[in-house]
């Protein structure tokens, strides 16, 4: 009995042993699994790195979901995490508190000229690797420009360009015989005749976009550093270049170029696009969506740049356009700056911003891929600004003022003065 007990014993252990052989091979194996799996991982660039990105748009947008798209690429080529908290369009409100509070955050997006203006201290002087990385070559100059031009350094990447200028239908453009487009004052009259004689009201226009659309028209005379000085002293009286834009524009509005009623009241001057009652509108790029939202169809729009005054004409020569952008800044104190930077330029540029282009039916930040194409013409006008214009082109940089010399251009393009000194003169009389 005994030796049966010894033998029962000896085997016990012999399958106790086994036992624990098998559970340390399983343990060994999957340890050097995930050692190997490790090692795979460390030969990435950015292994074990997470970056906070606070974005203005929701996760359900076109924009979030791109987002969202380009994150997981990117941490599957580099190793970064990136986190992103969708804070939609509130974000403008709170950034400043987050930044004031050291919260953690490595980039977010915002308004071009509020980082530079508002939230520049905050952020990292993106210089040096934005050469590194050969920026210049997949951007636009005029949104660096304005950034260096502010702040002394480049302050964000530009993610969603917005331009502005005349908007077009091109179906209307092919009916009219229009097989070229005007660059110059004297061409774009010309043009608009050509629309008239073909049964076509030129250009269409909200009282909304008045100081808009006057704003472009002084650039090509005086420039915008010279509106917005204006703008804050007065004085209009003593440019010439003030008389001689406002004359031009009573000549397009006593030539019928205006469709009739205008200007209108906002949106029922741009939407005379949507009807074929007008072929043009100045505007901003958005301006194609909201129209087409209108129309039974989407138009088949087309974008050219407000038409220059030759120097030799008492014009500025100024070609710029209106341009903005939502922008991607990385914040100073992010402990990983570089795959901040890198994370913005891989969104900003190439596959990514190709596919936000495409599927937020917006201008690409990379003037190497294409545009949609309701929003030909945008890349090419973007190229052609060296420095932006804001938003009426300096005419509200008097905030006091701003509403009442915006009644008085509308009183210009209802025709209320007969001489462009008139006009000059009521502007004058406000200050």
């Amino acid at each position: 009995m005994k030796k049966i007990l010894a033998v029962l014993l000896a085997l016990v252990v012999v399958f106790s042993f086994a036992s624990c052989s098998k559970d340390e091979a399983a343990t060994t194996t999957t340890t050097t699994a995930a050692t190997t799996t490790s090692t795979t991982a460390s030969d990435l660039k950015y292994d074990g790195v997470e970056i906070t990105m606070w974005s203005m748009w929701l996760p359900n947008e076109p924009q979030g979901k791109v987002l969202q798209e380009a994150a997981a690429a990117f941490e599957a080529e580099t190793g970064c995490k990136v986190n992103i908290e969708f804070r939609g369009r509130d974000l403008s409100t709170i950034i400043m508190t987050a930044l004031e509070a050291n919260e953690k955050v490595d980039l977010f997006e915002e308004d071009s000229m509020r980082i530079a203006n508002t939230y520049a201290p905050y952020c990292l002087d993106l210089t040096e690797m934005a050469e590194a990385a050969g920026y210049a070559d997949q951007s636009y100059a005029v949104f660096a420009n304005d950034s260096i031009a502010r702040c002394g350094y480049l302050v964000a990447i530009a993610e969603q360009p917005q331009v502005g200028g005349i908007w077009y239908n091109k179906d209307l453009f092919e009916k009219a015989g229009i097989t070229e487009l005007p660059t110059t004052w004297d061409e774009f009259m010309d043009m608009c005749q050509q629309l008239l004689d073909a049964g076509i009201a030129p250009m269409a226009l909200d009282s909304t976009y008045a100081d808009f659309n006057f704003g472009y028209h002084l650039d090509r005379y005086i420039g915008q550093a010279k509106t917005k000085e204006l703008s804050l002293n007065g004085g209009w009286s003593k440019e010439p270049g003030v008389a001689a834009a406002a004359e031009t524009i009573i000549d397009f509005v006593e030539a019928g170029y205006l469709a009739p009623g205008a200007p209108d009241e906002y949106p029922s001057g741009q939407n005379k696009l949507a009807f074929e009652q007008a072929a043009m509108v100045v505007c901003a790029n958005y301006v194609t969506t909201e129209v087409d939202g209108v129309a039974a169809e989407p138009l088949n729009w087309g974008l050219m740049n407000y038409p220059v005054v030759p120097e030799e004409q008492g014009g500025s020569g100024s070609a710029n356009a209106y341009a903005g952008a939502n922008s991607i800044a990385v914040v100073k104190n992010s402990k990983n700056p570089q795959a901040a930077f890198d994370f913005a330029l891989y969104l900003t540029s190439g596959e990514w911003d190709q596919k936000m282009a495409t599927e937020a039916q917006q201008v690409p930040a990379d003037p190497r891929n294409e545009e949609p194409a309701k929003l030909s013409g945008s890349i090419d006008a973007l190229l052609a600004s060296t420095e932006p214009l804001s938003w009426t082109g300096g005419i509200n940089e008097n905030s006091t003022l701003k509403t009442m010399l915006k009644e008085v251009i509308i009183q210009l393009f209802e025709g209320q003065y007969a001489t462009g000194a008139e006009f000059a003169a009521a502007m004058d009389a406000l200050y």
